[in-house]
């Protein structure tokens, strides 16, 4: 718990503190934008403003997600953390779509920039944004994951601006810089809809990835004085922290310490399952199960 609860922490400032880095940052960008007169830049500045806000939300989301257990929310509020990640990637998806809408026109009608303003503030984005990704690259949560995507593809972004700055020194290659946003969009999105997929997977209760629940079943049933198993289940409150149910059924003869050898057995195989919540319900095998055939 005590782990758990210096995770929930360390979570919780990481994401303040790119909060603000991302904010203090696109509030810079919307000045340099006008400045150097450059509608690219103004415009990644209104996505990063909405990161911004998005990081926001899931900074908020994350400390109330921490809250204990109680009245009608008896699992607590893990799943707030998760419903922001939801939203990060509803987010993401959106201004991608709409960054490409914006660099595909460009192709074939490249824009005149200001390579020299561009240059100053791709260092600065690289800097603030790299900062904020290396302050939540451990993070575990989908959450956490979901906001460094936020967060890489703004250094991604600002890698392609300091690309294309330096290109349009030397040369009048402006059809690069809405090229590289595309290829940068393009890669961020097939991350995106990937971890969407993971979200999406744990709101509809399946089996965490990296737990094999049919061969934990089939373990669980070869414990001695076990005959069978049946609803053996797991799912994740929110990527991180896993639950397991299941039903084991025992001879009808069986003694209250062969009940307690065989509830031992079935804890010493999930243990290393890294399980927060564990019900293992024993059943004679002349008791009906109260619960409907799986």
């Amino acid at each position: 718990m005590d782990h758990h609860h210096s995770h929930a922490q360390d979570s919780n400032a990481s994401i303040r503190a790119a909060f603000f880095l991302n904010l203090i940052f696109s509030l810079i960008e919307v000045a340099g934008g006008f400045l150097t007169n450059s509608l690219a830049i103004l415009s990644d500045a209104l996505h990063d403003l909405g990161d911004s806000f998005s990081i926001g939300f899931s900074w908020f989301m994350e400390s109330r997600a921490r809250r204990p257990g109680h009245g009608s929310y008896s699992y607590g509020f893990r799943r707030l953390s998760l419903l922001a990640a939801l939203v990060n990637a509803i987010v993401l998806l959106v201004g991608s779509v709409f960054i490409l809408s914006r660099a595909i026109p460009r192709l074939f009608a490249p824009e005149p920039a200001h390579p020299g303003g561009m240059l100053a503030l791709a260092i600065l984005g690289i800097l603030v944004n790299g900062a904020a990704v290396l302050r939540m690259r451990n993070g575990k949560s989908l959450n956490e994951q979901m906001i460094v995507w936020h967060l890489l593809e703004d250094v991604l972004g600002w890698v392609a601006v300091l690309v294309v700055s330096v290109a349009l020194l030397i040369s009048d290659l402006h059809i690069l810089d809405p090229l590289l946003s595309m290829l940068i969009t393009c890669y961020v999105l097939y991350n995106v809809v990937r971890n969407l997929h993971k979200t999406l997977a744990i709101f509809l209760q399946a089996a965490p990835p990296e737990l094999d629940l049919a061969a934990l079943d089939h373990a669980l049933g070869a414990i001695e004085g076990v005959l069978s198993t049946h609803h053996t289940h797991a799912w994740s409150l929110d990527g991180e922290h896993n639950v397991l149910t299941t039903h084991l059924v025992v001879p009808a003869t069986a003694s209250r310490a062969h009940l307690i050898r065989v509830k031992k057995a079935a804890l010493r195989l999930v243990e290393h399952a890294d399980l927060e919540h564990t019900t293992i319900e024993i059943e004679f095998e002349d008791e009906n199960c109260r619960m409907r055939p799986d």
